[in-house]
């Protein structure tokens, strides 16, 4: 399966679907918010603002998302040829944590396969790659029984990523991994609300550094079943927003790393609970947010409200007239498109005496809802630039679609845990290299 089958494929989508629905799908779109755009004064408007949002939830979070970042393959350049001093300059950096001289071998080895190895990234093909028969167990061990632990590796990525990427912000953002049976760590059937469907395989957090033009992810958190947990000794992190805050706990104060944003771009999180826990870490946090959360105004621009309650879409629209053009890059486009933007401040709902946020939304239409939420406790940043921001996510969807796939992120086959974790890190270390290295080909095998 190509790249670009396969991230339509993690969404259910054909690329025959695709032929039809990118016909139909804006203008669906557009067509359902005019029509749903009630007087919610009126019997029924509550129930109209709720299915406009319905699709909007479909199309910020599922299958037009991966349509898109599908789409942007199509214009890919091929993959150039990643530097040999680029892999030793970052394995010199993660593998120093590395204790024996043949560990250090081996993560490059594993390094390389995953850059040039043909095919799926499986420990099998890698050793191929390498050349040595003995290299299977070996790299075996290396990944999925041996003692190292990925944490030293991932700080090192994220501080090499920090200074060479320069990232604008931190992305949080879940990644779907379907797989055939239930012979891995993590697989389970479950159901993915942002693609409506259930899927079997592995659910993970990511936190990528991220600019207008590339991201890299730096850290990994695996989603796993009561049972799993147990077994692995109660590893588990709790909920989606204590997994996502877990995945930038490395990157905050006290890490050497320069504080950023994070952009959290998860489908139905629990947005009291984020800004709780991102509040007191010194990260300012960019949430996308569903058009149905519910808040109280803090702007004065929309005063006599006091402390009644609105959905997220409802105040925006309240202050429609406050909309200014911004042009902003897509990455699934390589296009600047230009949206219409306002934002008003805001308290959640039953947090009467809670510090403000701001409420930014985004409108593709002059007429019509809102088609994307942020919250943020961000400060002296104008909608403009919180816009760009949460458009990240953007790029992680393509990197997602192009990159990872090359560097085998989600080929990991086995019921290690540890092993998930290490071959992840070296995939993100991979990721790395074809970014900043201009993509690494399979011309490799000199090293």
């Amino acid at each position: 399966m190509g790249a670009r089958a396969g991230i339509l494929a993690r969404a259910d989508v054909t690329p025959q679907d695709v032929a039809f629905d990118n016909a139909v799908t804006d203008q669906a779109v557009t067509d359902r918010a005019v029509t749903d755009r009630a007087d919610h004064t009126m019997p029924g408007g509550a129930w109209a603002e709720r299915d406009a949002y319905a699709t909007y939830d479909g199309d910020v979070f599922g299958r037009r998302r991966a349509e898109r970042a599908a789409e942007a393959l199509d214009a890919c350049p091929e993959p150039g040829r990643a530097p040999d001093e680029l892999i030793a300059e970052l394995g010199g950096l993660m593998f120093a944590s590395l204790a024996r001289s043949d560990q250090r071998r081996k993560g490059e080895q594993y390094l390389r396969g995953l850059l040039a190895a043909e095919g799926r990234k499986s420990i099998r093909n890698i050793a191929s790659f390498v050349g040595d028969r003995a290299a299977e167990q070996s790299l075996h061990h290396f990944i999925s029984s041996s003692t190292w632990h990925w944490r030293p590796m991932r700080e090192a990525l994220a501080r090499y990523v920090d200074r060479v990427l320069r990232p604008e912000a931190w992305v949080v953002r879940p990644i779907v991994i379907p797989k055939a049976g239930h012979h891995s760590v993590g697989v389970e059937r479950r159901y993915i609300p942002w693609l409506g469907q259930v899927v079997n395989g592995q659910q993970a957090l990511g936190a990528w550094g991220a600019t207008k033009d590339a991201s890299i992810p730096v850290d990994w958190q695996l989603l796993l079943s009561d049972d799993e947990a147990g077994a692995a000794g109660g590893r588990l992190t709790g909920t989606p927003v204590e997994c996502a805050a877990a995945t930038v706990t490395g990157l905050g104060s006290g890490s050497g790393i320069r504080p950023r944003p994070v952009v959290l771009d998860l489908p139905d999180a629990d947005l009291p609970e984020a800004v709780r826990r991102f509040g007191g870490s010194g990260m300012p946090l960019v949430a996308v947010a569903s058009g149905t959360t519910l808040l109280t105004s803090a702007d004065p621009v929309l005063p006599g409200l006091g402390d009644r309650e609105f959905s997220a879409q409802r105040l925006l629209h309240m202050v429609r007239t406050l909309r200014r053009p911004v042009d902003w890059h897509d990455p699934l486009e390589g296009t600047v498109r230009r949206s219409d933007v306002a934002a008003v401040q805001v308290r959640l709902a039953g947090a009467p005496r809670s510090r403000p946020l701001l409420l930014v939304g985004e409108w593709d239409s002059p007429r019509g809802w809102p088609r994307t939420c942020w919250l943020t406790d961000l400060r002296g940043v104008s909608p403009a630039r919180l816009l760009r921001l949460g458009k990240l996510a953007l790029r992680v969807d393509r990197d997602v679609a192009e990159v990872s796939p090359q560097v085998g992120l989600m080929d990991f086959e086995g019921r290690s845990y540890e092993g998930w974790h290490r071959h992840t890190t070296l995939a993100s270390a991979a990721h790395a290299v074809r970014i900043l290295g201009g993509g690494a080909d399979r011309a490799l095998r000199a090293g």
